[in-house]
């Protein structure tokens, strides 16, 4: 007689399927010569994710642990940050770009996901802007200015602070203001710390890139792959813009969240990628 598994055991075998995989480190030499380091981690269809300023990819965790339960999913730590080489060189959006184009070609021919948040944002499009959205399934902004009208007000920033206040007490509060509901202290630390890493000189690079608004607003135009733009409400009038002017794009503004907003609420965030993605980008 056949029998039949318990409904606990059922449970169990179900949990153990939609459980994360252990994150491989993995590294790669750009064309210039740097070493950069990403995680991969999951399988299926491939995610990357490409942090902000100065920030480490695993600022991205529970996206990681979240979508890599049914994608293969990479975090990417830019030159100078996180566990990649801090490069004398290269801090500038076309660079920033080609290194996006190395992972890419490294990663294999299936088109992927490419989500930037912040000035991830900005070496998306840089990436778009030199080499196209061939390589690209779908794009996911977050919270960064495409070039769209209106203009975002200039934000403070913690190289603009105090010149008083020690570089890593700025970075602490930069850090602290990026999130709308409180941190553990360790972790706070442990980003802060990520942060420092990146070398002052290029830090400072990496908010003047030399080029104009209308640099980004081209590339994302020329993005003929489905886009999600998710946003706070500093960006909403872009959003609207985007996603009237834009057959490919949509839009999402998330109230009552900080600018890394994906930590702030992950849950609605993987949420609208993983709709996003079933729905338009692998149907």
């Amino acid at each position: 007689m056949r029998v039949l598994p318990s409904l606990a055991l059922l449970a169990a075998l179900t949990v153990m399927a939609a459980a994360p995989t252990m994150a491989a480190e993995r590294s790669f030499r750009t064309t210039d010569g740097v070493r950069l380091h990403y995680t991969d981690q999951g399988s299926g269809h491939t995610i990357v994710l490409v942090p902000g300023w100065t920030m480490p990819g695993w600022i991205f965790q529970a996206q990681i642990d979240d979508l890599s339960r049914h994608y293969r999913v990479i975090a990417f730590d830019p030159r100078g940050q996180g566990d990649s080489e801090a490069a004398p060189d290269g801090y500038e959006p076309g660079r920033r770009g080609e290194d996006i184009a190395d992972l890419l070609h490294l990663l294999g021919p299936e088109r992927v996901l490419l989500i930037g948040w912040s000035l991830g944002v900005l070496d998306a499009l840089a990436y778009v802007h030199s080499h196209g959205a061939a390589a690209l399934a779908g794009l996911v902004l977050i919270d960064n200015s495409v070039g769209e009208d209106p203009p975002p007000a200039p934000a403070r920033h913690p190289l603009h602070g105090p010149r008083n206040l020690s570089r890593e007490t700025r970075m602490r509060l930069f850090v602290r203001s990026m999130f709308a509901r409180p941190r553990p202290a360790a972790w706070i630390d442990r980003l802060t710390a990520a942060c420092l890493r990146t070398p002052e000189t290029a830090a400072a690079a990496l908010l003047n890139y030399p080029v104009p608004r209308s640099y980004w607003k081209d590339a994302i135009y020329a993005v003929d792959r489905p886009v999600l733009y998710v946003v706070t409400p500093r960006f909403a009038g872009q959003a609207t813009n985007l996603r009237l002017h834009d057959p490919y794009a949509e839009s999402v503004v998330m109230e009552g969240v900080g600018h890394a907003l994906f930590v702030d609420e992950p849950a609605r965030f993987d949420a609208l990628v993983d709709g996003f993605a079933r729905r338009r980008v692998w149907q």
